[in-house]
């Protein structure tokens, strides 16, 4: 190891992650070869999950395997810690990293990127911590969809109506991308496999979206989010704009506009909100709870430190005033700069803006089905679904993970979707232990 060379620590292996170190090795290749620069990412998992594919992945479309990139396979010249940041101290260039096995201790570093995403952002409401899950992590959404055909099996087989309900009863909050997707992923899924039980009917069948303001799909527009929703009641879905979920005791759903019910199923994606480790450190936050940043994707008021992605407040130049919306598109494109300034800022160059206008947005809505408004292009129904999947296939990471991506689509087009519950995985060692106890 050269002691005199510049290490780079990167807290974070998703979005901005990922492609900040890929674009690095490229930039930065010289220097990676000779010692003179390290990279380190720390991140709690070895993977980098592409969530636009989280809701096909639940619903069976595409295997989860394919909705993430091991980062160790792409990110060669990089060294991947699994763990988890505690507190960033810039004073002393060292962050707390408590490793998912082994010891906790303090990493030195002379560059830092905080890139740690962002995670759910829950509202005190009682019962939703024990009755919800999210649909953030490839886990939430394969364990999403074994839920709801596991309950499928339940409902199958049980005689007693009030519970048959309470399982056939799916409950998503939230009406953005993450919310409008992993409904009509799930419904259309569910809608399958109903086909094969004998006494199950699609009517028994209950899906509530439940909205606090008067709008779904912002990103698409007003008139865009009016159809959706409009195609959503067509396929039987409940859409509650204006209601709030107010408890989900036990799974007793009660809404702000007085309807209660049980349900078995609640799936919390009403927003989210920058990772915890940016309120454990020295680094400067704005009034939203985010990491200061510049338009150059550096930490205001200090030096030596970046940040992008969900975890940063930076200034929108092509709308001044607002800041740039936490999502996909604008971390991706945010990598890319920030990369670039980290090696002009060890070049001794001038740095540069972050610029990039919002294009618009798509959103699938089950097979074949799409919405999408794209520099004012409005499209809906088969174009927009098609326009959904181009778009994401180009921008999932490698050309493995494209080709694969690719080949499930593909074979879809020849057999059937498939159906079947694995939720024993999540508990794989039951089966054991009661043969030992018997």
């Amino acid at each position: 190891m050269n002691r005199n060379s510049k290490h780079i620590v990167v807290v974070g292996g998703g979005y901005v992650g990922l492609y900040t170190v890929l674009r690095l090795q490229r930039t930065l290749r010289r220097e990676l070869r000779d010692g003179s620069v390290r990279i380190t990412v720390l991140t709690p998992e070895s993977h980098m999950t592409y969530q636009p594919f989280l809701p096909e992945a639940a619903a069976g479309n595409l295997s989860p395997r394919h909705v993430v990139v091991p980062l160790r396979r792409v990110l060669k010249k990089a060294t991947i810690l699994n763990g988890k940041v505690t507190k960033v101290n810039h004073a002393s260039k060292t962050v707390h990293f408590e490793p998912n096995v082994g010891t906790p201790h303090e990493i030195e570093y002379d560059l830092v990127v905080m890139a740690a995403g962002s995670v759910s952002r829950t509202l005190p409401i009682p019962g939703l911590a024990d009755a919800a899950i999210g649909f953030k992590t490839v886990g939430e959404a394969i364990a999403l969809r074994n839920r709801v055909l596991g309950l499928l099996d339940r409902a199958e087989t049980d005689d007693d109506e009030e519970l048959r309900r309470r399982a056939l009863t799916f409950v998503v909050v939230g009406g953005g991308f993450a919310g409008i997707e992993a409904l009509a992923e799930l419904e259309d899924m569910a809608i399958d496999a109903v086909r094969y039980y004998r006494n199950i009917r699609r009517e028994d069948m209950r899906w509530v979206l439940v909205e606090a303001t008067d709008r779904i799909l912002p990103e698409v527009g007003p008139e865009m989010g009016r159809w959706t929703a409009e195609q959503l009641r067509e396929r039987g879905i409940e859409v509650k704009m204006n209601t709030r979920l107010e408890s989900c005791v036990g799974g007793h759903v009660k809404l702000s506009d007085g309807e209660e019910f049980q349900s078995a199923t609640i799936v919390w994606t009403a927003g989210v909100k920058a990772s915890p480790v940016v309120n454990a450190g020295d680094l400067p936050l704005d009034e939203r709870g985010r990491i200061k940043t510049s338009t150059r994707l550096t930490v205001v008021g200090v030096k030596d430190a970046f940040a992008a992605g969900d975890v940063a407040g930076v200034p929108d130049v092509t709308n001044p005033g607002q800041y740039c919306a936490p999502n996909a598109q604008h971390a991706v494109r945010q990598a890319k700069v920030l990369a670039d300034n980290i090696t002009r800022h060890l070049r001794g160059q001038e740095l540069v803006d972050y610029r990039h206008k919002y294009v618009g947005s798509v959103a699938g809505l089950g097979l074949h089905k799409g919405v999408a408004n794209v520099y004012g292009v409005k499209l809906r129904g088969l174009p927009a679904w098609f326009m959904h999947r181009t778009y994401h296939l180009s921008r999932v990471p490698t050309v493995n993970r494209k080709v694969r991506v690719m080949a499930d689509w593909t074979l879809a087009l020849f057999f059937k979707r498939e159906t079947v519950s694995l939720g024993e995985i999540e508990e794989p060692r039951a089966e054991f232990r009661a043969a030992a106890a018997s």
